[in-house]
């Protein structure tokens, strides 16, 4: 099964890099980005999982309703990208369930960030994908973590995929930058070995994000909006063709009964 996550948020990173976007922008970016998704996974008929905050929850009700109408399952991001408090994991799955009416169950941290285990497991959640198992430098260093889904408590920790051989990251950023036959191959290789595949992206990647005011580096932005719509496509079709299905992260946790 191949899982495919897209974390919807406000498109705040160019404050990371000391770069301008007034809030409204944030949300519009992202808003953009998410409508180009959705149209590509109704193209292909194939469900995905996506992780919102509540900030962008909030002020992009229309397009959650038809991701969930289309489908899809809606899991948290937290209430914020950029702040964190440990009360915002159950706020957030309260908040989500109350303006949609669906079961929240999944959870992942805003730029994977560290967890209370337990914590996770009292605001009421069975799985969560905030484990990037690989290292980076100033990121992860998550190079002891089971590469692959494993039980804690109550809840079953899904990381994010990685090569069997080094642990190289199938991220987002990994996908912009390596060739695409590369991250194919890579891909291939990390789905025969696990029988699954994890790989996360976000919205405004398929938005136009070349923006000077920005700031961004260029690894960030290479490959974006309409390329990424593009690249996106071919690599949802090349699994398809090798007859690889999709699902959401329920249904996976069904399916391997954890």
């Amino acid at each position: 099964m191949v899982l495919l996550s897209f974390d919807i948020e406000e498109f705040d990173m160019p404050l990371e890099y000391q770069g301008e976007i007034p809030f409204e922008k944030q949300i519009s970016v992202s808003q953009t980005g998410l409508e180009k998704i959705l149209d590509l996974l109704k193209k292909h008929q194939i469900k995905a999982t996506f992780f919102s905050t509540v900030v962008f929850a909030e002020n992009s009700k229309s397009l959650i309703k038809r991701l969930l109408e289309e489908g899809h399952e809606l899991a948290s991001h937290t209430w914020f990208h950029s702040e964190f408090e440990e009360k915002h994991l159950k706020e957030s799955k309260d908040r989500l369930e109350e303006l949609f009416s669906t079961h929240i169950t999944g959870l992942r941290m805003p730029r994977m960030m560290p967890v209370s285990k337990n914590a996770v497991e009292e605001a009421g959640y069975t799985y969560n994908s905030s484990i990037n198992p690989t290292f980076l430098p100033g990121r992860y260093n998550n190079l002891k973590v089971s590469r692959t889904y494993f039980k804690e408590g109550n809840v079953t920790q899904i990381p994010a995929s990685v090569s069997p051989n080094f642990r190289i990251p199938l991220f987002w950023l990994s996908f912009h930058n390596f060739p695409l036959s590369l991250y194919k191959k890579i891909a291939l290789h990390t789905l025969k070995k696990d029988n699954y595949l994890n790989v996360y992206f976000h919205p405004w990647e398929f938005a136009e994000i070349k923006d000077e005011s920005y700031k961004l580096p260029g690894f960030t932005v290479k490959n974006s909006g309409i390329d990424m719509v593009k690249r996106f496509d071919d690599f949802i079709s090349w699994l398809k063709q090798k007859n690889y299905t999709f699902g959401t992260f329920q249904e996976f946790q069904k399916q391997i009964g954890l």
